[in-house]
């Protein structure tokens, strides 16, 4: 039978013994943000082919990275999400994604941009000495997406969908017709003006500080 790991005694190639098939990562991307059920997995990931998330989520169980629970009420059924183990992935999601954007071009036709993506790409903008002390809530509308930001005394929170509570700022970007609704276009329009505001402007200000990466001098 075929060995299917690297063979090498190396922290980097255990990882990608675990976590670096295809579709992989894309899967413990989407349970970083929430447990998910099955069908909302392969909803998320449109063009996974149902074997290979089947696959997936079976060696991602055997590695300890996901598990299976019981959803919470009203739900009934199982989500899978991420253990403990799991969880420690997202410090190197966000790297990889910071690194990851700064090779990105336009968006090509076809390409897909889902609100976990966005929320990730959020997450890893996030300046936390910028966020030091500071305590308020963003709720972002960009196209068809709705995400939230909630900071509290520094410390982060976010999530899909609108913010919990009367968030302190809503901000709506007003996109261009070939504009893909995103994270990234969400940003450019703010930058430029091009968002509509319910709540203090200042806020604004301090939404871009925290929450986009400066540019090099």
């Amino acid at each position: 039978m075929k060995r299917r790991d690297y063979g090498q005694y190396c922290g980097l190639a255990r990882a990608l013994d675990l976590v670096g098939e295809r579709w992989a990562l894309l899967i413990v991307r989407d349970l970083t943000i929430r447990p998910r059920r099955y069908t909302d997995l392969q909803a998320g990931l449109p063009g996974i082919p149902t074997n290979v998330l089947s696959t997936r989520l079976k060696e991602l169980e055997q590695a300890g990275v996901v598990e299976r629970r019981v959803a919470p009420a009203p739900q009934r059924g199982v989500v899978y999400a991420l253990t403990p183990v799991g969880q420690d992935l997202e410090p190197v999601l966000l790297a990889l994604g910071r690194w990851g954007s700064s090779q990105l071009g336009d968006p090509r036709p076809g390409d897909v941009i889902s609100p976990d993506a966005a929320v990730l790409n959020m997450r890893a903008n996030f300046q936390p000495a910028e966020a030091a002390g500071v305590t308020g809530s963003w709720e972002i509308h960009v196209g068809d997406l709705v995400a939230y930001a909630v900071l509290t005394d520094g410390e982060f929170e976010s999530g899909i969908g609108p913010a919990p509570g009367k968030p302190d700022l809503v901000m709506t970007a007003r996109l261009g017709a070939d504009d893909v609704p995103s994270y990234r276009a969400f940003v450019k329009a703010a930058k430029s003006g091009k968002v509509d505001l319910v709540g203090p402007r200042e806020l604004l200000d301090t939404f871009l500080r925290v929450f986009t990466v400066p540019k090099a001098a």
